[in-house]
């Protein structure tokens, strides 16, 4: 039998609130997290802007010792699962701990680690490497850092599709719990890859916005768009069993009722110019929402601001929604929070939830100029007070990773 999924607790850290409630507060304010870099020296990089999570001191959360075994984006998803566990009112001495999860995707993982280790390597010789280069590096320790302090004794994974990675998580995540799997998973994405040589890459693929003005730098869907802006943080759900969660009387943000995730197969870094694969993954998160295009109140784009996706997310939209995409609103949030890669599906799916409990739709901020390549209802700059009854958010991914989840507003 297929059980129902539900979301009772939310867990952010971000450039514009290092809470779920600051972060919800900061969307609701049309708040910009974009500013120049402070992480390392841009004076020989052409781009000098990023979202970085802004006051954030690792030993108000952690012990030194501790902080310092970490990488930051292991940091950032503790922080934002411990935040979401609280928020859940779970308690493992209670649950059985074999039953909770933990799916937490990140798209580069801990680079901070890998540059300076590297760099100790080249200018100090490979005895002076940490021993602990290696667990703080790898791309599974924000998963394993989690379940380690949680205490979560199932399944542990981290899935890894670049920009899509925080959706994906969240997806199968709901996937395991309806088929019985699992009975609660911390799922969700984190990044922090503000740093040179991941500014250096991006920058010279042409992929990132060299605009010293930041409200001209990240512009989701706005005809001058000219790249995206990197952005660092996570976000973590908890996603839980219905009856489960009734049984403890738990508050439930939103039910999860859809997922769809599919492949371009059409080029490494470029989506499909026609919006083929996207189209693909909301209409599979349609069908298994058993709901019609028009019943989508609202879609959390991916649009990054880069001329091709969010041209291409446009027709993925029209093609996925047919008539309905005439008047669903869609907005995209990264003009607040610049891309945090793996970690933005979960940061956006926090967003969908809010959207849905308070009944207000984000605007895309920082538009100005209107394209017709891109003539959704993109909520322009002001957010909508509207009962929002479905809520969809896309992800999609270098390599031509595509993944959408369909919220619900929860009714018994």
């Amino acid at each position: 039998m297929e059980r129902r999924v539900v979301i009772t607790g939310l867990g952010a850290i971000t450039p514009i609130g290092n809470s779920a409630e600051e972060f919800w507060s900061g969307i609701k304010e049309g708040k910009c997290g974009i500013d120049k870099i402070t992480a390392f020296d841009t004076t020989n990089f052409k781009v000098k802007l990023a979202a970085e999570v802004k006051n954030y001191n690792p030993e108000e959360y952690f012990e030194r010792h501790e902080a310092r075994r970490l990488d930051k984006y292991s940091q950032f998803a503790m922080i934002a699962s411990r935040e979401a566990w609280k928020d859940s009112k779970l308690n493992k001495e209670i649950e059985n701990m074999e039953r909770v999860g933990v799916i937490i995707g990140s798209g580069i993982g801990g680079v901070q680690t890998i540059e300076a280790e590297n760099q100790k390597c080249v200018e100090k010789g490979p005895d002076r490497v940490s021993p602990m280069y290696i667990p703080m590096a790898i791309l599974n320790m924000a998963t394993g850092n989690v379940a380690i302090d949680i205490g979560a004794k199932g399944q542990s994974i981290s899935m890894v599709t670049a920009c899509a990675s925080g959706t994906h998580c969240i997806g199968e995540s709901y996937r395991m719990i309806k088929h019985g799997y699992q009975d609660i998973i911390l799922a969700g994405g984190t990044e922090s890859s503000i740093t040179p040589l991941s500014i250096a890459g991006f920058m010279n693929i042409k992929a990132l916005s060299k605009s010293e003005d930041k409200t001209r730098a990240s512009m989701p869907f706005d005809k001058e768009r000219n790249g995206f802006v990197m952005g660092e943080g996570a976000g973590v759900l908890i996603l839980e069993e219905l009856e489960h969660a009734k049984k403890r009387n738990a508050k439930i943000y939103a039910e999860i009722v859809g997922y769809g995730a599919t492949s371009d197969a059409y080029h490494i870094t470029s989506p499909s110019p026609d919006g083929e694969g996207g189209a693909r993954a909301m209409k599979i998160a349609i069908q298994e929402a058993n709901v019609n295009p028009e019943d989508i109140t609202y879609i959390n784009a991916h649009g990054t601001s880069t001329h091709l996706n969010d041209a291409s997310e446009t027709k993925a939209i029209k093609t996925a929604l047919g008539k309905a995409s005439e008047k669903v609103m869609v907005s995209s949030t990264k003009g607040h929070t610049g891309h945090l890669l793996g970690a933005a599906g979960g940061i956006e799916a926090v967003v969908c939830a809010k959207a849905i409990q308070e009944g207000f739709v984000p605007p895309t901020i920082n538009y100005k100029v209107p394209d017709e390549e891109c003539d959704l209802d993109i909520v322009p700059n002001v957010g909508r007070k509207v009962n929002v009854e479905y809520a969809m958010s896309n992800s999609l991914g270098f390599g031509g990773h595509n993944s959408s989840i369909i919220l619900k507003k929860y009714n018994e």
